[in-house]
């Protein structure tokens, strides 16, 4: 199922607005509407548009002043922003440009044409989406390279020797913490090591038709003795009969074992239930998985699938980095929902391999 693109309306006219989202959401995109410039600058925080229908004559501060905000922020400025005004002379058009509007278009419109200029504006924000990840993706491999050699074989000799060096103490030598520590850290840094090699590997597979169901089954299975100590309780409702999907199986048991890891990592305190759900929809088969645990702040929600993103909620790491990338290396999608003090919920979407399936798998 794709995500519905998201369009603010604003505009101080009832009846233009109106028009719009009705027009807007029957082509299937989800809308947001403001009726004055500064709560349309609100707006853009909160709802997080992929483009902006912007008025120009607008109560508090007008659309030219609303556009050069957004424009001006590093965060809002690559929101395309389609300028719709009754004001339609040359000047007016110029100005809107120049202060970044990506179009201009006046007032009555013809919607057909409008239709056709919003759907231009969001290939050419989702090109440049995409060729930006794609940048980042080099880059990232490119530095992978480097990292592991270069601290790898030195993190072996520290933790070699700080392990020698504990054992050798006394039992009570006060000592013996500083070294707990040292060897604590370099576990921590090895298991980023491990994670950086498998990212690097990520793009090398071998897909096959796949149960769904017993990878996923398997993937819960390698946290069992830590769930139970724990004492997290795991429900599943997962497809039946099991679906089939073209994946390699190491790698997508790998995407979804991290996915299982963040959730037990996120539930500091009763109740801890971890809620893995299945449905087959439009030839894709979406995995929910939802825990109770701390969830993850609005604002820091679009970053944690960057490399080594860390807040208050969760650490550093590239598990939720390397998830993604499978995933996405499986033709899927991968998208969070999270209310803080209530939990988060990851849905992986994958494409069917066909009608195949081999008994439940529950």
């Amino acid at each position: 199922m794709e995500t519905k693109k998201k369009i603010l309306i604003v505009d101080d006219a009832v009846d233009t607005v109106e028009l719009l989202k009705k027009r807007l959401s029957f082509e299937g995109y989800d809308t947001g509407v403001a009726y004055d410039g500064e709560e349309a600058v609100r707006q853009v925080d909160e709802y997080k548009p992929d483009l902006i229908i912007l008025d120009i004559m607008l109560p508090k501060i007008d659309g030219y002043e609303v556009c050069r905000r957004l424009k001006s922020r590093k965060r809002t400025k690559y929101i395309p922003i389609l300028m719709l005004t009754a004001k339609g002379g040359v000047e007016d058009k110029v100005m809107g440009l120049d202060i970044g509007a990506d179009d201009y278009f006046a007032k009555p419109f013809n919607y057909t044409e409008l239709s056709a200029r919003i759907r231009s504006l969001l290939s050419m924000k989702a090109a440049r989406d995409a060729l930006v990840a794609e940048e980042k993706s080099g880059a990232l491999d490119q530095m992978l390279g480097g990292v592991e050699h270069e601290i790898r074989n030195p993190l072996t000799s520290i933790g070699g020797l700080a392990r020698r060096v504990h054992d050798s103490l006394a039992e009570g030598s006060p000592t013996r913490k500083y070294t707990e520590m040292i060897i604590k850290d370099v576990a921590r840094l090895e298991k980023m090591i491990k994670d950086l090699i498998e990212l690097k590997t990520a793009a090398m597979s071998y897909k096959e038709p796949t149960n769904l169901n017993d990878l996923i089954l398997s993937s819960l299975r390698k946290y069992k003795q830590e769930m139970d100590d724990k004492d997290i309780a795991v429900h599943t409702r997962l497809v039946v009969p099991a679906p089939f999907v073209s994946a390699d199986e190491e790698q997508l048991k790998l995407a979804f074992a991290h996915l299982v890891e963040n959730a037990i990592e996120a539930m500091d305190a009763p109740p801890r239930v971890i809620e893995i759900s299945g449905q087959i929809s439009d030839g894709l088969v979406e995995i929910r998985i939802a825990d109770t645990g701390r969830g993850i702040p609005k604002d820091k929600i679009k970053s944690i699938f960057d490399p080594f993103f860390t807040s208050k909620t969760r650490g550093p790491g590239l598990g939720l980095t390397l998830t993604l990338k499978i995933v996405q290396a499986h033709s899927g999608t991968l998208s969070v929902e999270s209310e803080p003090g209530k939990g988060a919920a990851f849905t992986v979407r994958l494409p069917t391999a066909g009608p195949r399936y081999a008994g439940d798998g529950t």
